[in-house]
């Protein structure tokens, strides 16, 4: 399809990734998960084969995990630029938009965003549809899809609130924009969203909570 696809990524450093599991699992064990969970959201983007996916890292591109996840997916790294997060997804999404037909925009604290959810947003863009959501249980987002840029999407939000997704839709409302939205799906930032998390090797277990 003709999307540009970006994961906003930060790099797993103990004691600065994911803080707030912190009490929950340890600074290593949320540096771990934040890397995990990161495997796994580029791994369904790559398999959706919706698009040229790229990942873009904060504070830079430098970190091993990050290398290798360019070089095991054959992706672009990128940087986050910007002073907020309004501003750096504002600045990707432009990127990708002068680039691609339409673009996607998916953060890495979702495992349960799957291949099949980034297929269906780039099918409805490639639709027609003017955007995507894919809503977070915590009242945001974990993907946004355009098909056009507008700066007024990402500029004074209240991120990390449970308004960003109703504020979200009142602003495409307002655009006179028809969009589409995915079921609902759980952001991994709380001790409390943990339960989210499916059993297996590729998360964490009864015993790693502390």
């Amino acid at each position: 399809m003709r999307a540009g696809i970006a994961i906003f990524a930060r790099a797993p450093v103990p004691g600065r990734a994911k803080r707030r599991l912190v009490p929950a699992l340890g600074e290593e064990g949320a540096a771990d998960l934040q890397r995990r969970m990161t495997d796994r959201v580029v791994a369904a983007a790559v398999e959706a084969r919706a698009g040229s996916v790229s990942l873009w890292c904060t504070p830079d591109c430098r970190h091993p995990s990050f290398r290798a996840l360019g070089a095991r997916h054959r992706i672009r790294l990128r940087v986050q630029r910007g002073r907020d997060l309004g501003e750096r997804m504002g600045a990707a999404m432009r990127h990708l938009l002068e680039r691609h037909t339409f673009a996607l925009l998916a953060g890495s604290d979702c495992p349960a965003l799957g291949a099949a959810a980034f297929r269906q947003a780039a099918e409805w863009l490639d639709g027609g549809a003017d955007a995507v959501l894919a809503p977070a249980l915590d009242g945001g987002y974990v993907l946004i899809g355009l098909r056009r840029f507008e700066a007024s999407l990402f500029a004074g939000m209240a991120w990390g609130t449970d308004r960003v997704l109703v504020e979200t839709r009142r602003r495409f409302a307002a655009l006179g924009w028809e969009w589409r939205e995915t079921e609902s799906l759980p952001d991994i930032d709380r001790p409390e969203d943990l339960v989210h998390l499916g059993p297996g090797p590729d998360f964490i277990s009864e015993q790693e909570i502390k």
